[in-house]
């Protein structure tokens, strides 16, 4: 809203420091700051208020050391994620551009999901929450809608670079030419990028082209289950992760960050040129919601670092999995997801080994057998005499190595 007010104000009235708005940068740092505002100032009254309406999380005894005396901990605080993000991006970002409004609607849809899970939880008293089948049949949904948008919108393009031939006669009559003019025209495609492989770009077209060249037309069908896929996995993942204090909003916000280093090179022609990275048109956009999330992911750790005031429970984790998984496809890094969301990754592999490797030896030996002490990673760490304020520091840093190795992936190939 702002940027159109400031925008109007300096074709029509020449108002002085209008043409800042103008700008990712200003809007960006403007962004986080209202963001952290409103996480840490509006935060502790949610919290009062979550504690009034008695929306404690009950906690189950399991052997972890300090995990009782969390008993009665509000929980649904993913409410101050949401808010501190969304009023921020309003404000500041161009919420006409395509990749907004797919995170708005990312944000608000996946919130509901988890909101309507912590009060099935809290207020109808089923420890279960909402069915199984249905959260993943709201993934599903939000699947189909973001496959769907990105590969069918108009305004989702992206824009390569002229074959080297060209390039070299373009730049042998004007060495200083601009970079736009290296690069074709704007153009509709489902090509990503592959980290680690110097020819790094990948069609989703070419996994129907290879049977018949006819069948390309189809192609949509393959990225929007790719698109389900990804955003069920990483916000499972997410979920998996959020089990004891700072550990989900720390490593989240490492991962935002990196993706909006992502977002924002890939958004402009001059780093696109410079990096021989895909240039998306209008995907820059996308800086102003990450720098929103990452505020509202660092205002919610004032309350939510050991020892916790409030959790996020599935109001926060569904969402901050789901924000993740589309800004990834958007800006065509999803199978960087990997090794950015490493954390995320292992989280869930410690479930799945576990749960299997207990139901395999049940049925071989009929006793069932453990890998892991405890199930998700972080509880087999509690469960060996780790503290939790140890482990949550020790992914954090994790995180950040895997981050680098992501951003190092623009140039190593």
């Amino acid at each position: 809203m702002l940027y159109y007010l400031f925008e109007y104000l300096k074709q029509h009235v020449d108002f002085p420091g209008s043409s800042l708005f103008g700008f990712i940068t200003f809007r960006a740092a403007m962004t986080i700051i209202v963001s952290l505002l409103i996480s840490t100032i509006y935060g502790k009254r949610i919290i009062k208020f979550l504690r009034r309406q008695q929306v404690g999380e009950t906690i189950r005894d399991l052997g972890l050391d300090g995990q009782v005396e969390k008993a009665g901990t509000p929980t649904m605080g993913g409410v101050i994620i949401i808010i501190a993000t969304l009023i921020p991006v309003i404000l500041f970002a161009k919420i006409d551009n395509i990749y907004i409004i797919l995170l708005v609607v990312t944000t608000l849809w996946m919130g509901v999901i988890g909101f309507l899970d912590d009060y099935i939880k809290k207020f109808k008293n089923d420890k279960e929450g909402l069915k199984g089948r249905f959260k993943v049949l709201g993934q599903v949904g939000l699947g189909i809608i973001v496959g769907a948008t990105l590969y069918f919108h108009e305004d989702v393009t992206i824009r390569e670079k002229l074959p080297t031939i060209q390039q070299k006669e373009i730049l042998a009559d004007n060495p200083n030419v601009e970079a736009a003019k290296l690069f074709q025209m704007e153009e509709k495609s489902t090509k990503t990028t592959i980290p680690f492989v110097k020819e790094n770009e990948f069609n989703y077209a070419s996994l129907v082209t290879w049977i018949s060249p006819g069948l390309e037309k189809y192609t949509w069908i393959i990225f929007i289950l790719a698109a389900i896929f990804i955003i069920t996995a990483v916000s499972n993942g997410a979920n998996l992760t959020d089990g004891i204090d700072g550990l989900a909003a720390g490593t989240s916000a490492i991962i935002v960050l990196t993706l909006g280093i992502f977002a924002w090179v890939s958004g402009n022609i001059i780093f696109s040129d410079y990096l021989n990275i895909m240039y998306i048109p209008r995907v820059e956009e996308i800086t102003i919601y990450i720098a929103a999330f990452v505020g509202a992911l660092i205002g919610f750790l004032w309350y939510n670092a050991y020892p916790a005031q409030v959790f996020m429970g599935d109001t926060g984790s569904l969402t901050i999995g789901g924000v993740i998984a589309v800004i990834a496809i958007a800006v065509r890094k999803e199978w960087l997801i990997p090794v950015l969301c490493g954390i995320f990754l292992v989280e869930n592999l410690s479930v799945v080994m576990q749960v299997g490797w207990f139901k395999y030896t049940k049925k071989k030996y009929g006793e069932g057998r453990r890998i892991f002490k405890m199930a998700p990673l972080h509880h087999h760490y509690q469960k060996s005499g780790y503290h939790e304020s140890k482990i949550v520091t020790r992914f954090w840093i994790v995180g950040i190595l895997l981050a680098i190795v992501s951003i190092v992936t623009l140039k190593i190939r």
